[in-house]
């Protein structure tokens, strides 16, 4: 039987190191190569071609989303599987609409990661149920239009109605509707509720 062979990309040595030594316990896997970052995991997979890579969503220099995409496109017969510890709804839906197959947390035990494992290598999806629940209680936001999400940094900004037309050079009425249909697509009150979203949910880039 041959082994499902694994790429771990994590930014966190300590991390990284207990996967591959935990997964290393596996009869049926084999780790074939470690990745700090997004690129070095882009990289590694074009390098390696590995089963399953598993991909921590935040990490420097290129994140897990981008560098999912990445491999999809380049490798379509390796599947990804989303690492996460504190990632936001919307971050791991943007995980799972770039190609991954999988999301797990990091807190979740061995059975259950080569559990996930065995599931994507078969070509099914596996999202574990503690993911599964934080997108069902906190549900990701579509994605926002470059005029929504120049709103959404004017009001974060602190910018009133008046101030955000006379910068972006249109009127106070088509102001209004934006920051209308913009708190409509995030569940959004208020001003400040559309902060405090805008925060958790990591919509904009600070």
């Amino acid at each position: 039987m041959n082994k499902i062979r694994v790429l771990v990309a994590d930014d966190h040595a300590m991390i990284r190191m207990g996967l591959v030594s935990l997964l290393g316990t596996v009869n049926s896997i084999e780790v074939v190569g470690e990745a700090e970052n997004g690129a070095e995991a882009l990289a590694e997979s074009q390098r390696l071609k590995p089963d399953i890579v598993l991909m921590d969503i935040v990490m420097p220099k290129q994140d897990g989303v981008e560098a999912t995409a990445g491999i999809k496109a380049m490798l379509p017969s390796t599947r990804v599987i989303l690492l996460t510890s504190a990632a936001s709804s919307d971050t791991i839906a943007r995980g799972i609409q770039a190609g991954a197959f999988g999301a797990i947390h990091k807190s979740a035990d061995l059975s259950a990661l080569v559990a996930t494992i065995q599931i994507v290598y078969r070509g099914d999806t596996a999202i574990s149920p503690e993911i599964q629940k934080l997108l069902r209680e906190d549900p990701p936001v579509s994605t926002l239009s470059t005029r929504q999400n120049e709103i959404l940094q004017s009001i974060i900004n602190g910018y009133s109605d008046r101030d955000i037309a006379l910068a972006l050079g249109i009127s106070v009425y088509t102001v209004k509707e934006h920051v209308k249909s913009l708190f409509a697509k995030i569940g959004a009150a208020n001003r400040a509720e559309a902060v405090a979203i805008a925060l958790r949910k990591h919509l904009l880039k600070m």
